[in-house]
């Protein structure tokens, strides 16, 4: 079923773009919920006529993004961990463990933003994508240490 997005959805695209999903998920979430309009000629029209004001939405969280992208860009956060003689983790490092050490850096990211395909399971330097925003993703180093 194709829809026109009245919100930005990460999964689906930005505003006021045409995208086609499921028939259940928008009868039961996207247009209850006001994030999506079917996609008939009459809405088509009258989302030309707002364009202007998600543009200018778009370019206000283009612009926080980018901000917050300057701010992650080179941030650097240690974490401590039990290791074994072989310098593997006892455990590993996972999404929560990041979130919650850059939260001690007064940095708050949400878990869907962390792109961490694995858990870290050894000691030492690893480049972390965050999702900002579509397109904008900033690298954070995460040092993995031995806990003493």
């Amino acid at each position: 079923m194709k829809v026109l997005l009245t919100e930005t959805i990460d999964s689906l695209g930005i505003i006021g773009s045409e995208v086609t999903v499921a028939k259940g998920y928008a009868r039961n979430y996207l247009i209850p919920q006001k994030k999506a309009l079917i996609a008939t000629p009459q809405n088509r029209k009258q989302l030309e006529q707002v364009k202007a004001k998600f543009e200018l939405q778009i370019a206000k969280e283009k612009n926080i993004a980018e901000e917050m992208a300057e701010k992650l860009q080179g941030v650097t956060v240690t974490i401590p961990a039990k290791v074994s003689e072989e310098d593997r983790l006892y455990g590993s490092i996972a999404v929560r463990d990041i979130i919650e050490a850059l939260d001690k850096q007064n940095i708050t990211v949400e878990k869907r933003m962390v792109l961490l395909t694995d858990p870290i399971k050894q000691i030492g330097t690893h480049m972390i994508p965050i999702r900002v925003y579509k397109d904008v993703e900033p690298e954070i180093t995460v040092e993995i240490v031995p806990e003493s």
